[in-house]
């Protein structure tokens, strides 16, 4: 009795949270750019779902919190639509870094954002859509949706889930959330660890699937990742590639272009790519400079570095890298995907701030993945790997291998649906 009159309570109080939260977000609406684009698009969900959805329609609900997150199920994605071809796909983000880049995406029928997580928001959202599965992808867990979908009994999985100790489903206090996860009939896993943590608690429908974002990239190498402007631009010249950075790698980046006597071509694609950042940026570097804007007016061989001021290239422009650098981890923002450019085969270096991402971890000690933490390492690692073919080719062949030998989670995810 007292441990469900204390859910109960904390049953409230998140109900009170994300009321308030709801006003909070439209508040700060006034102010900022990005929360609007939420605020607006949420407030058009439910007209959008009613214009597009029949109450004949069968319906398979997919959510990801933000980018990162689709990209991760995407391959599942594929899967699940082939295996279910007379079914409408309703694909929601929360995040608008998600919504605005893949509100277009061919994998789903009707894509939206995702209300706030109101019991009200949660209710009228399963009425109209009433899914016959819905797949969560990773963490984004909504405890009003996962309760509604349990009340009405309809299926759901979550993927690629990463659990750590230090979250709420597994501490003392933890019960409201940790109630949730049984909303699941399902859970897979990327490591052993989760699968472990999960049991701690008893959860234990869990299937070690490993990430599916391995099998994701090794899609990338069936694609055609020719982009000509690139081709101009490297002219058979050692090229290095920077994707999604920061302020922080930014300057160690700087550093070592204005320094270095090597022959090589750098191409920069950074996470902010506003106007002003960009300029400022490009105006920091003493080499010949081009954006990937002014591309058309100018004969790219003669520049040696091009920032990509635009979206959406990053995954093929990797495919001409000699060297990569991922970003993120060299401040506090988080690690992006180091996996993409691991498919090509070539070495990749990150910073030292990467204890939350597996991956890393594991590529670190067992591929071709390469640590700093400061100029001085960067100008050193730099040095060898210009100077040591050998030494850039075997580092590549491991992050490849690396890429080989974790695909396969989408399978294994396919085939508990088919059951």
């Amino acid at each position: 009795m007292y441990f469900s009159n204390k859910v109960q309570n904390l049953n409230i109080i998140y109900n009170i949270a994300i009321g308030l939260t709801e006003l909070l977000l439209k508040f700060i609406a006034l102010f900022n750019a990005k929360i609007k684009l939420g605020v607006d698009g949420r407030s058009q969900t439910f007209s959008i779902l009613k214009n597009a959805i029949l109450s004949s329609d069968y319906c398979i609900w997919f959510h990801c919190a933000s980018l990162g997150e689709y990209e991760q199920g995407l391959p599942v994605f594929k899967d699940i639509k082939k295996l279910y071809k007379n079914h409408k796909i309703v694909l929601t983000f929360f995040s608008p870094s998600g919504y605005e880049i893949r509100k277009n995406t061919d994998v789903a029928d009707v894509v939206v954002y995702l209300p706030i997580d109101t019991k009200q928001n949660a209710k009228r959202f399963l009425d109209i859509v009433n899914p016959k599965l819905t797949v969560f992808v990773k963490y984004d867990i909504w405890p009003n949706y996962l309760n509604e979908l349990k009340k009405r009994q309809q299926r759901a999985i979550l993927i690629s889930a990463l659990f750590r100790e230090n979250q709420s489903y597994f501490k003392w206090y933890g019960n409201f959330m940790r109630n949730k996860l049984f909303a699941f009939e399902h859970i897979f896993t990327q490591d052993l660890k989760s699968k472990e943590l999960l049991k701690k608690i008893n959860y234990h429908n869990t299937t070690v699937s490993g990430d599916t974002r391995f099998d994701r990239v090794a899609s990338q190498l069936d694609q055609d990742n020719t982009l000509d402007f690139i081709s101009k631009f490297k002219n058979n010249q050692l090229c290095f590639v920077a994707g999604s950075t920061w302020p922080e790698d930014e300057k160690i980046l700087v550093d070592y272009i204005n320094t270095t006597t090597e022959n090589i071509k750098f191409i920069i694609t950074p996470h902010n790519i506003k106007t002003v950042h960009i300029q400022k940026l490009k105006d920091s570097i003493l080499k010949k400079s081009i954006l990937f804007s002014e591309k058309e007016s100018v004969y790219l061989p003669n520049f040696q570095v091009l920032i990509i001021d635009t979206i959406g290239l990053l995954s093929k422009i990797y495919s001409y890298a000699n060297i990569a650098y991922v970003g993120g981890a060299m401040g506090s923002t988080g690690l992006h995907n180091i996996l993409e450019p691991a498919v090509f085969g070539i070495p990749i270096i990150i910073g030292n701030n990467h204890e939350k991402f597996p991956e890393a971890n594991l590529m670190i000690k067992n591929a071709g993945v390469l640590e700093i933490e400061n100029t001085e390492d960067f100008k050193l690692i730099m040095s060898r790997l210009t100077q040591d073919q050998e030494f850039l080719t075997t580092l590549g062949e491991k992050n490849s291998n690396f890429i080989k030998k974790n695909t396969g989670a989408v399978i294994q995810i396919t085939n508990y649906l088919r059951i």
